[in-house]
């Protein structure tokens, strides 16, 4: 049985028992509450209040009431109180990486270095957005104006909760919208630190406002909400249709991030002691828990032998264990039920012939306790088979085999997702040349670093809309054309 070191972040009650709406902590229309586990654990760590359709209700009614006033403000005072909630990240850092440690098991030394790093970026990035966008242009004599759509309901997931937060918030309020923010039940400290510090930036009443509770109680009171200009959501597929579906009787605008099955496309000249490895880290950065993880690896077949003990030794090698140990790289799979589903596509691969190359069934070896799974990797995986087509979100690669560039783009698309894509290759015009034909939001070649610029978002069934940068902060304004403007 292994020990755990203790988590430093002690959950405050008087904000988890609270939602924050109008610019203070409010105590729930009816008291209830959820548990958060620690997937570490599997022990209950903290309650959090349980909303229901009433408070969003307030929350929407706050939101509106601070439209007018927050949409007429200027983009220099918006980048102001941007500029303060990204001071206010970087100084809180070390509560929220082990708030995010504690309630989705992130690694320590992830979540210091990635986490919330990266979260810290997309506000800084709208921040900076408000200094150079220009909110009208001129068309000839036709002034186009770039106006903030409203009341906006954003609805984010457990996997990446800080970062997911400030990627929806950011840009919605600097684009002059108000926010509703409904973060996953299984990861909801982070969020609830999130708020304390926007208020200590000071932001107005109303502009930024947080109910806590379960997609179907809080989501879809959200989604179909006819006060609420539009819904931004990241989730999972089944979560996005809900959200669409309650959402489309007030034709309200809907962006989704959802699911991804990435490939990363090793062409015959890539440098494979280098692309492999990091082939299979990129899969298994958050223990396998991000939509864009490239978990097919398309290689030449005749250098699968080669890339099955690079991809092996690699993952061998990790060190799956504690979240709070500095030498921990992958901790926990982040809630019970995600640990089994990855224990389930496991066993589908085992039972429909794939190749077992490394890991398996089972909880790491000396961990009785949490939701620990084994680094898998698979190969000589037919493109029709559940493990290559539908998503694991776990430490689980797929290495599927080709004989042709042609066999290998059209494995790259063999699937109802087109999320995110790599390419490897030594020849960066050979590279271009098969991202063009690529069927996904983003193509990434040879690892580049991570571009909070680059719009993020997908093809197909992995949803609507875009994400990041000039992109992502656009989703959030409407269109008018004044005609005659310049006559």
């Amino acid at each position: 049985m292994t020990t755990h070191a203790s988590n430093s972040y002690r959950v405050d009650p008087h904000i988890s028992q609270r939602f924050y709406i109008n610019g203070q902590w409010s105590e729930p229309v009816s008291p209830a509450s959820l548990p958060v586990v620690n997937p570490a654990t599997e022990t209950v760590v903290a309650e959090v209040a349980r909303g229901m359709a009433e408070d969003v209700d307030l929350a929407v009614a706050a939101a509106r009431a601070a439209f007018p006033g927050w949409s007429a403000s200027s983009a220099a005072s918006r980048a102001a109180f941007l500029g303060k909630i990204h001071e206010l990240i970087l100084e809180r850092k070390e509560e929220l990486a082990q708030a995010l440690s504690l309630e989705m098991g992130a690694a320590i030394g992830f979540a210091r270095a990635m986490q919330v790093p990266l979260a810290a970026e997309h506000v800084r990035v709208a921040r900076d957005l408000l200094t150079r966008y220009r909110f009208q242009t001129l068309e000839g004599s036709t002034a186009i104006e770039r106006e903030p759509i409203g009341v906006c309901g954003l609805i984010t997931p457990w996997n990446w909760p800080l970062y997911q937060i400030t990627a929806k918030v950011a840009p919605a309020i600097a684009a002059g919208c108000t926010v509703v923010l409904k973060p996953s039940e299984l990861s909801p400290l982070s969020a609830l630190l999130f708020a304390q510090l926007v208020h200590d930036a000071g932001l107005p009443p109303g502009v930024f406002n947080l109910v806590n509770g379960s997609g179907p109680e809080v989501g879809e009171a959200i989604a179909a909400h006819a006060d609420i200009d539009m819904i931004s959501i990241t989730g999972s597929n089944r979560a996005g249709a809900l959200v669409a579906q309650a959402a489309a009787p007030t034709v309200k605008r809907v962006t989704q991030e959802l699911g991804g099955k990435s490939p990363n496309l090793l062409l015959p000249d890539a440098d494979f002691a280098k692309a492999v490895p990091l082939g299979v880290m990129s899969a298994f950065r958050n223990v396998g828990q991000s939509c864009s993880a490239p978990t097919r690896m398309i290689v030449p077949r005749d250098r699968l032998a080669e890339v099955e003990a690079l991809a092996a030794a690699t993952a061998n090698a990790i060190i799956v264990g504690d979240p709070q140990s500095e030498d921990t790289v992958l901790g926990p799979i982040a809630n019970e039920a995600q640990f089994k589903r990855v224990q389930v596509m496991i066993e589908a691969g085992l039972n429909e012939g794939a190749k077992l190359v490394c890991g398996g069934l089972g909880r790491v070896a000396g961990h009785a306790k949490g939701f620990y799974a084994r680094p898998t990797i698979f190969s000589e995986v037919d493109s029709s088979l559940r493990i290559a087509q539908e998503e694991i979100f776990g430490p689980v690669l797929c290495i599927i085999a080709y004989d042709t560039l042609d066999e290998a783009i059209a494995i790259a698309n063999d699937t109802v997702y087109g999320l995110s894509a790599h390419v490897q290759s030594q020849d960066l015009d050979q590279a271009r040349a098969v991202a063009s034909r690529i069927r996904a939001g983003q193509v990434l070649l040879n690892y580049p670093a991570w571009n909070p610029m680059a719009p993020f978002g997908g093809y197909k069934r992995s949803g609507n809309g875009r994400e990041f940068g000039v992109y992502g902060f656009e989703e959030y304004l409407e269109t008018k054309a004044i005609v005659g403007f310049g006559e």
